[in-house]
C-alpha cells in the first residue's frame, strides 16, 4: 500500500521533466481520481490507497508524461469561475479568452436583450459565460463540429443557460437571416507552419479549430466580410486573434469599412482582442 504523500512525491519527480507545474499536475490528477478537492490530499497525506486507485492514477501520470493536457485527462477546465466539460474535440479554454469576455460584457448592459452570435463556439465557454452574466440576451452559438456542439450543449445545461440556441454551421452557412447586436468569435488563427503547433497542449487539440490559411487570417477575413450582413447598424464584431496579428486584423476591418476599431491586450501584454463597429446597415 502506498500513501498519498508518497504517490505525489514520486509523480512530481517524474513530471518535472515535462511540466512547469509538476506538483500541481500530480495533485489535480490524484484529486480527480479520488473525486476529492486538493485540500483533502494535504489533510490526509498519510492515507494509503488501494491498488485499483493507484493503477488509475499511474495511468493518468503516464499519459501526462507523454504530453496529454491535464484538461483532457480530467475532462474539465475552469473558465470565468465555472467548470466546463472539455474533450479532444474542442480547444482547451484559456485565460486570454477571459479578456474577450470582459470587454464584451463592458458593452452589454445588465438588463440588455442584445442578440448575440458566437461563431465557432467549441466547448461553449464564450456563449455560456455571456448568457450567464447577461441572462436577458438571446444568443445563437454555432460550430461546424457536431461533437463540439454536443459538448457545448452539455455545458449550457450544466450552467442552466436556456437563452442559447446551438446550430451546426460552417460560420454563417446555417445562421438565420437576422440582425445581431454583437458577433463574437475565437476562430482558427494559427498559420499551418507555426512552430507552436508542435509544442505543449496545442499538439493534442483539434487542428481544425487552430489552423487557418493565409498566415492564419483566412477565417478572420471570411467572418469580417460576411458579418456586415448580419450586424445591426452600430453592431459590434469582436475577434480573439494571435499575439502578433493585431495590425493585420485591424487592416482587414478597415478595408471592409468597419469603424471604431480598437485592440485590447491580454494578461501578458500581447494584443489579443480586436473589436469594431458596423457603421452602415447592410440590406
Amino acid at each position: 500500500m502506498t500513501s498519498i504523500q508518497t504517490l505525489l512525491d514520486n509523480s512530481t519527480n517524474l513530471l518535472i521533466q515535462i511540466s512547469e507545474s509538476p506538483r500541481l499536475d500530480a495533485e489535480v490528477l490524484l484529486a480527480f481520481v479520488l473525486n476529492k478537492n486538493r485540500s483533502y490530499l494535504r489533510a490526509w497525506n498519510d492515507k494509503t490507497l488501494d491498488s485499483k486507485t493507484i493503477s488509475k492514477f499511474e495511468s493518468l501520470i503516464y499519459q501526462r508524461l507523454h504530453g496529454v493536457p491535464i484538461a483532457y485527462l480530467t475532462e474539465m477546465r475552469e473558465f470565468w469561475s465555472r467548470d466546463f466539460h472539455v474533450s479532444s474535440d474542442v480547444l482547451i479554454p484559456r485565460p486570454d479568452t477571459e479578456i474577450l469576455i470582459e470587454q464584451c460584457l463592458s458593452q452589454i448592459p445588465l438588463d440588455s436583450t442584445f442578440r448575440i452570435l458566437d461563431l465557432g463556439t467549441g466547448s461553449g465557454v464564450i456563449a455560456i459565460t455571456l448568457a450567464a452574466e447577461r441572462p436577458k440576451t438571446n444568443i445563437i452559438a454555432v460550430d461546424a463540429s457536431l461533437a463540439a456542439l454536443e459538448i457545448a450543449k452539455k455545458n449550457a445545461q450544466k450552467h442552466d443557460c436556456q437563452n442559447i440556441k446551438f446550430i451546426l454551421s460552417n460560420w454563417f452557412s446555417n445562421v438565420p437571416k437576422m440582425k445581431f447586436d454583437l458577433i463574437v468569435s475565437n476562430p482558427p488563427y494559427i498559420s499551418m507552419d507555426d512552430e507552436h503547433l508542435t509544442q505543449g497542449d496545442v499538439r493534442f487539440e483539434p487542428k481544425t479549430a487552430l489552423i487557418s490559411a493565409e498566415n492564419g487570417l483566412f477565417d478572420i477575413k471570411k467572418i469580417a466580410e460576411e458579418a456586415k450582413h448580419y450586424l445591426t447598424k452600430n453592431g459590434q464584431l469582436w475577434f480573439e486573434h494571435g499575439y502578433n496579428q493585431a495590425e493585420s486584423v485591424q487592416e482587414i476591418l478597415k478595408t471592409r469599412a468597419y469603424s471604431n476599431i480598437q485592440t485590447f491586450a491580454d494578461f501578458a501584454g500581447n494584443n489579443r482582442v480586436t473589436k469594431c463597429t458596423n457603421a452602415s446597415l447592410e440590406i
